[in-house]
């Protein structure tokens, strides 16, 4: 091979690595703009669509948070109404009881009396009767 074909040769892989380069640098150019369309598109996008739906959702989220209050402070409101419920009808079945036992304790008292004064009745009738047997010899 002479010089001069070297030197073709040479020329032509300079060529096509300038060409490299430029096509390199074209390539480079177009995907810095295409990055600054997608960012602008999505920077619209953001404004037009997602900053008024997170308003809305944070409004939402607001007012759950204000329910959720109020629903806790009702449930707190009914638990001590129940609670004092609760207590007061233990301390009225306590009442009840204590009644009840005084009451049944002095009726069980006057029952055991009666009990007691027919069994006197009774052992006092047989002891003064004399026996069947003997009255009815003589």
């Amino acid at each position: 091979m002479d010089l001069g074909t070297t030197n073709l040769l040479l020329g032509i892989m300079a060529a096509v690595s300038v060409l490299e380069a430029i096509a390199l640098i074209g390539a480079g150019i177009g995907g810095f703009v295409l990055y600054r369309r997608v960012t602008r598109m999505i920077n619209e996008l953001e404004q037009r669509q997602v900053a008024p739906a997170m308003a809305r959702v944070n409004g939402i989220l607001d007012d759950v948070k204000g329910v959720t209050t109020r629903v806790n402070e009702e449930t707190a409101r009914v638990d001590h109404a129940i609670r004092e419920t609760i207590d007061r009808v233990d301390e009225t079945a306590d009442r009840v009881r204590v009644r009840v036992r005084t009451r049944a304790s002095r009726l069980v008292g006057v029952l055991r009396g009666i009990r007691t004064a027919i069994e006197v009745f009774l052992t006092n009738e047989t002891r003064h009767r004399p026996p069947a047997q003997a009255t009815g010899r003589t």
